[in-house]
């Protein structure tokens, strides 16, 4: 039970302690942090004007000192009593005791304080019922968990990016990991890609993601040590955080954040604090500048929104149908709080891939060692969602218990990496590659081999600026060419090669694919996976999951 304070904190930007003379306030209230110091702005003044010396002199009863200081600083709180004592004529003896005694109030409230804080982090995580841990047990343990999940994340009110929000879902999911997984959303502004974001962010406990809007470039160093870790942090707009873009790469990289502050001790001497945010977290953002987030682009999977026709029609059917009432609002509770549930109860365990050694990236992609990595970790994130469908095995040498990845966890990846992959191999940005392929789609019906900048601005009703950005990063890489030039008719162009992007998803598919179905038929036995061996056994070939 706590103890009962003799401040008054009803109002914590002001907090009040009053004598039968002196009423203090303490303006702006205290940090709860940083128990080694003590600093407050702090108001004095007389509410008892009854006494003599005050009547006499009713310009002391009007006046109101204001200091600032710590109050564990004996230096400035002398210099606040012997400051106080002459102006308002009070004994020094009554103003030190009421200082030590707000002092010592003070610390006994933000002891308790930071308790509360404490218990409210701890009673946050929902306690989960013997049934709804059986429903999410039984969830996780049913055949085609990743078809289950995807078409649940669409019952869910996530319409169409039937791709991208299972990719993204299991990233999320990857967040319990030590080596977790992250992904930034590209699109054109009013394409959706904040709205999936936070659809799928719906999906994940209150208690494991943190959402900002913007974040200043010293934010994430005041989390208390722990306080992100195994959490995902959501940025709806990376346009507004650039500030904070290299903490969140050493915070993606290195897993940590350290932040070195000078500050004065008691005594007044200068010594060095040191602030630390320990990861591993997953990062989310969502952004229209493809090219400006570079380095961070590197270190997390790409996705860009579906922006077609048939995507819009989807989504305005939904919208039309929910003011409709038409759309069952309590099944899309019950399966979000389902979801959220199957988050809770994944537990933290190692996973191998005895078939890493095997796998290969196809060549075309660019920055390949971090593209590499994240397609094995893409796949042990997919084996650990599975976790209540595998056996668990122990290693004799370390004691670590750990799950076996299968072949059909990398036929699920393949599936869903390929278009990651693709893009990763492309030499164009995602936007400019959408709009090459509307271009070629436009040409091809209308049995045009030439345009202009004006002809497909009016066909495709896009910015003139927009459709020229997109011509000059086409005619710079080589995929269009300037046929004439005529200042009557403007630049006159024609495309080098339909054909290219779709053998390129090609290629990118075969190497997949053909690198599963070679592993398949040399498929090792269970107790060689646990033993480590090399050697393989023929086993009749899994079935290849295409796209």
């Amino acid at each position: 039970m706590a103890t009962e304070l003799k401040i008054n904190v009803a109002n914590p930007e002001a907090i009040v302690y009053t004598t039968e003379e002196l009423g203090f306030t303490i303006l702006g209230g205290i940090r709860i942090d940083g128990l080694d110091r003590l600093r407050v702005t702090m108001k004095i003044e007389v509410i008892n004007r009854k006494y003599e010396h005050y009547l006499n002199n009713p310009d002391i009863a009007n006046l109101a000192i204001r200091h600032n200081l710590d109050l564990y600083n004996d230096v400035q709180v002398e210099k606040l009593i012997r400051k106080t004592a002459e102006r308002l004529e009070v004994g020094s003896t009554e103003l030190t005791k009421a200082v030590a005694e707000i002092t010592s109030e003070l610390e006994l409230y933000r002891l308790q304080e930071l308790e509360a804080k404490q218990t409210e982090k701890e009673t946050k995580k929902k306690i989960l019922t013997p049934t709804e841990r059986e429903a999410a047990q039984q969830f996780l343990q049913q055949e085609n968990l990743m078809q289950v999940t995807n078409d649940c994340i669409g019952k869910s009110g996530v319409i169409g990016e039937h791709y991208n929000r299972l990719l993204m879902y299991i990233i999320f999911t990857s967040r319990k990991r030590e080596n977790p997984l992250h992904i930034i959303s590209f699109g054109s502004s009013g394409a959706g890609k904040s709205h999936l974001q936070e659809k799928l962010a719906e999906l994940i406990p209150e208690e494991d993601k943190i959402a900002s809007t913007s974040l200043t470039s010293n934010a994430l160093y005041y989390f208390g040590e722990y306080d992100l870790q195994h959490k995902v942090i959501l940025i709806e707009d990376m346009d507004g955080a650039e500030a904070v873009l290299y903490a969140l790469r050493e915070l993606i990289s290195k897993q940590q954040i350290i932040k070195l502050v000078p500050v004065k001790d008691s005594k007044g001497i200068t010594r060095t604090i040191m602030f630390k945010v320990t990861g591993p977290v997953t990062v989310a953002g969502c952004t229209t500048q493809e090219k400006i987030y570079e380095d961070n682009a590197n270190r997390s999977f790409l996705v860009y929104i579906d922006e077609s026709a048939e995507q819009d029609e989807a989504i305005m059917n939904y919208q039309r149908k929910k003011s409709a009432r038409t759309i069952n609002t309590e099944e899309e509770k019950q399966i979000k709080e389902l979801l959220q549930n199957t988050q809770r109860i994944l537990q933290p365990i190692k996973v191998k891939n005895p078939y890493a050694e095997f796998l290969k990236i196809p060549t075309e992609v660019f920055k390949p060692r971090r593209t590499n990595a994240h397609y094995l970790q893409f796949i042990e994130a997919i084996t650990f969602y599975h976790q209540y469908q595998r056996e668990k095995h122990t290693d004799e040498t370390t004691g670590e218990t750990f799950i076996i990845t299968t072949l059909e966890d990398i036929a699920e990846a393949n599936k869903l990496m390929k278009e990651i992959l693709l893009r990763k191999a492309d030499e164009l940005s995602g936007a400019t590659r959408n709009y090459f392929e509307q271009l070629k789609e436009l040409l091809q019906q209308e049995k045009q081999t030439t345009f202009t900048n004006k002809e497909i601005r009016k066909q495709l009703r896009m910015p003139g600026t927009t459709v020229r950005r997109h011509h000059t990063e086409l005619l710079q890489s080589g995929y269009i060419k300037l046929q004439e030039n005529k200042k009557q008719q403007g630049y006159r162009y024609e495309i080098v090669s339909y054909e290219e992007y779709q053998q390129l998803k090609n290629s990118i598919a075969t190497v997949l694919d053909n690198i599963l179905q070679s592993i398949q038929t040399t498929k090792p036995t269970m107790s060689q996976l646990q033993n480590g061996s090399t050697k393989r056994k023929p086993v009749k070939p899994l079935a290849v999951v295409s796209q």
